[in-house]
């Protein structure tokens, strides 16, 4: 096993959109087995031998990522390492978050894992177990020698294993920093709280609204089921046929992924991304901006915005848009939550969770109320930002 450690200064050559973030300083530590064809880069925002606790999801690219052309794990796991830091600001700013999570914020950053594999060695494949304790090995590494506590959960690629076993099960008994909650339930409710103090925030009562959802996995399955619930009519864009079926079932009209632009031109008051990432490119922006109904944009899908100038362009169209990074946050606030209580020997029930999600009903709400109120100069973020004191960035 060969390993590198870039420096922030690497890492900003790699991804030169993080000089621009708030927190533009990431370490990349990379592990790489060449003979079989594996490569992990876990990048964080943890300064080495800082003792922080380094939040974000150890992802197992998936054949559909790694196939796409200039795929790079150091880029990748950057990228989504940029995107927990951001939920982590969120959580600064609002002050959200589980019982010891609230009390551990000024520790917390955001990071991320993403391992390569060669198809053999995917969960499910004769060599999971090797390609898994290899990432084990590597996250020891990390810990020991930086000084940083690396803390994984669920994310892309895992399920069940070759010997019939869970990927998280299996981490989990090796690695003190690997949690198995399922953040996808949280996640969602954080969606739905989110998304109805939007709502409430431009005077649309829920069950008169029309919300489009893009992805409808655990995180958006959870949303339909919950909107169902309150009488919102609903449309959606999925591929898996599964999922196709079942919302075919609740009598939601699909549509397919190559049908995009026409999905988002749709009459609807909010939509709601939770795809793979790429949802908001520019040519859906300007159809969002051109749909006169549309009013409101949330999720918790990862890199969302190919270029993020694009949220601009929303607040420019007159669309409300709240980052992804604050509808997901709940998920990060569920992974930090279990840790934290297996650390202290607490019980820990993901339930607990969704009083955390509650509380983005009320930002949604306020910071909504006012954006529009204002006529839309200003951006959803520096209204949260006005709304709950700039003084808690730190």
């Amino acid at each position: 096993m060969t390993v590198s450690v870039l420096s922030p200064d690497e890492a900003r050559r790699i991804a030169p959109e993080l000089a621009y973030t708030r927190s533009p300083d990431v370490w990349v530590y990379r592990y790489q087995q060449p003979a079989d064809g594996w490569t992990l880069s876990v990048a964080t925002h943890a300064e080495p031998g800082s003792d922080k606790l380094s939040l974000g999801g150890f992802r197992i690219a998936p054949a559909e990522r790694t196939s796409v052309p200039g795929f790079n794990t150091d880029h990748e796991a950057i990228a989504l390492a940029m995107g927990m830091e951001e939920k982590v600001w969120w959580s600064r700013i609002t002050g959200i978050g589980g019982r010891r999570a609230r009390g551990e914020l000024s520790r917390i950053v955001g990071g991320k894992c993403v391992l390569a594999p060669s198809d053999d060695a995917r969960v499910g494949q004769p060599r999971d177990n090797e390609l898994l304790d290899f990432a084990v090995s590597a996250f020891l590494s990390i810990e020991e020698a930086g000084g940083i506590h690396l803390i994984t959960g669920q994310d892309l690629g895992h399920g069940t294993m070759s010997t019939g076993e869970s990927s998280l099960d299996y981490l989990n008994a090796r690695y003190r920093g690997s949690v198995q909650a399922n953040t996808s339930v949280p996640t969602g409710e954080g969606n739905v709280q989110l998304l109805l103090g939007m709502l409430r925030g431009a005077g649309i009562p829920p069950d008169r609204a029309t919300v489009g959802l893009i992805g409808c996995g655990n995180i958006g399955m959870h949303v339909v089921e919950r909107l169902r619930s309150l009488g919102v009519t609903l449309l959606a864009l999925e591929s898996n046929p599964g999922r196709r079926a079942q919302l075919e079932a609740y009598g939601v009209p699909l549509w397919s992924p190559d049908q995009k632009l026409e999905f988002v031109s749709q009459p609807m008051d909010a939509l709601v991304v939770n795809a793979l990432g790429g949802s908001l490119d520019p040519a859906a922006v300007s159809v969002c901006v051109a749909n006169e109904r549309l009013q409101v944009i949330c999720g918790s899908e990862n890199l969302v915005m190919p270029d993020p100038s694009q949220a601009d362009v929303l607040r420019d169209g007159g669309k409300v848009y709240a980052p992804t990074e604050l509808g997901g946050m709940v998920g990060y606030l569920t992974a930090v939550e279990e840790y934290l209580c297996k650390q202290a020997g607490a019980p820990f029930a993901v339930e607990d969770m969704f009083a955390a999600a509650a509380q983005l009903e009320p930002v949604g709400f306020r910071a909504t109320e006012r954006v529009l109120r204002g006529g839309g100069v200003e951006s959803f973020e520096s209204a949260v930002v006005s709304l709950y004191g700039a003084a808690s960035v730190g």
